[in-house]
């Protein structure tokens, strides 16, 4: 497990936590009744070799008396707030009633571990009302562990596991309560969102652009130009889908394979016309509805993407997501399942998850300069890996390529996704 930028190995060895009790009346006799001697005791702590600091506010001491929850918050939420700004460890909360854990969630960045202990890939979301996408990690197989950091303003969410990645999911709500400085604060974070936007702006505007093409050759049944022209559409698409993946059923509109149905959705966009043109008697002459539907919710999320604010979180994490999506999509050739184009869409995905690193590459060269390095050297591993099997102006369809492609091409990306991982720990860190 990985906290806050630390591996946790549990079982390698024994672990510190550091007890700050910001209770006065504590039995232990090193209660602390304001905030100042917290980060204090946690900064001593941090230097003497704890690796986790643990805050509570209500001591259990025999015979305690039981504070009412205002009191409780306004002893743990200020001292988590301070802590978490001062020192760079995991910093976890006893509390004594579940709405103060709640309420302590606002103090920075929150950070979701989550460990599959199911025999199902999983997945797991982090939903705004509406199943407006917060944040989000896939591809967690079995017995692993992955952190998944996120900036949340005060409001009302959900968390969501997807066991088997279909499905609603399982779902909890909870509260994010106060406030706090967003990371966009800082100028470096705040250029590299900006950056960033540009960035999806000018894909989106290729995207819409491609896709007009692309549907305009399925209404026409030019099958020759809408096979050569669907690859090339998606590319713009993949660059930016964390970006897209926000909003909802939208996604799945646009890009969902025939599994949809199985979670009550009609199964449309690229791949139902994907499924036609690669038909052993291609034939997309009855896709028009299909096509224009397809345009018609390209336009939308070209508007929505647009308009999107983005924090630097989404930018880190949505670099480690493209990662995801070639690993559990692209690798596999489930994608384009019928077309073989998953080069198109893998290469597409890198270039996309570059893009946002790009844009916080100021940050990085100054809060961790040997991991930028690392970066450029794995996405330079990935690029070679993935130029020989370049064919033309494009690339060798899934089918052409062998179990020791693939396999050079899987740790290619595994190289690369432990690095990139840890992006986002160095982007929440203030």
């Amino acid at each position: 497990m990985t906290l806050r930028g630390r591996r946790f190995d549990w079982g390698a060895r024994t672990y510190i936590m550091g007890i700050v009790n910001v209770s006065p009346e504590s039995f232990s006799g090193d209660g602390l009744s304001d905030v100042a001697s917290a980060v204090q005791q946690a900064r001593r702590m941090a230097d003497e070799g704890a690796d986790i600091i643990d805050i509570g506010g209500q001591s259990t001491r025999p015979g305690f008396d039981e504070m009412n929850i205002e009191n409780e918050l306004a002893r743990v939420v200020p001292a988590v707030r301070a802590v978490v700004d001062a020192i760079d460890l995991p910093v976890s909360i006893d509390a004594y009633r579940r709405p103060v854990a709640e309420a302590a969630l606002d103090a920075g960045t929150t950070v979701f571990s989550i460990t599959n202990g199911g025999s199902k890939v999983t997945e797991f979301y982090v939903y705004a009302p509406g199943d407006r996408v917060m944040a989000e990690v896939e591809n967690i197989a079995p017995g692993l562990s992955r952190e998944l950091h996120v900036e949340l303003p005060a409001g009302s969410y959900e968390t969501a596991c997807k066991p088997g990645m279909i499905g609603k999911g399982i779902r909890n709500a909870f509260t994010v309560s106060g406030s706090a400085a967003p990371l966009a604060e800082d100028a470096k974070l705040k250029a590299a969102t900006d950056n960033y936007s540009r960035y999806v702006k000018s894909q989106t505007a290729a995207l819409e652009t491609k896709t007009a093409e692309f549907v305009a050759a399925v209404k026409a049944n030019d099958v020759a130009k809408a096979k050569a022209l669907f690859p090339v559409a998606r590319t713009y698409w993949e660059r930016i889908e964390p970006v897209a993946e926000i909003f909802g059923d939208l996604d799945p509109r646009i890009d969902g394979r025939e599994e949809v149905t199985e979670e009550g959705m009609k199964f449309g966009g690229f791949h139902r016309i994907e499924k036609d043109l690669w038909a052993a008697k291609p034939d997309v002459s009855k896709d028009g509805p299909i096509a224009d539907q397809l345009l018609a919710d390209v336009k939308e999320i070209v508007r929505k993407a647009n308009a999107e604010p983005l924090s630097p979180l989404q930018l880190a994490n949505g670099a480690k997501a493209l990662l995801d999506e070639v690993a559990s999509g692209k690798i596999t050739g489930e994608e384009d399942r019928y077309s073989h184009t998953d080069l198109w869409d893998f290469n597409a995905n890198i270039e996309g998850s570059k893009a946002a690193i790009a844009a916080l590459r100021p940050v990085l060269d100054e809060r961790a300069p040997d991991l930028a390095k690392t970066l450029d050297t794995e996405f330079a591993n990935v690029d070679a890996a993935l130029a020989k099997h370049r064919s033309g102006d494009g690339w060798k369809l899934h089918n052409e390529l062998s179990q020791a492609d693939l396999k050079a091409l899987t740790d290619a990306i595994n190289a690369l996704a432990e690095p990139i991982s840890k992006v986002a720990a160095v982007v929440a860190k203030k």
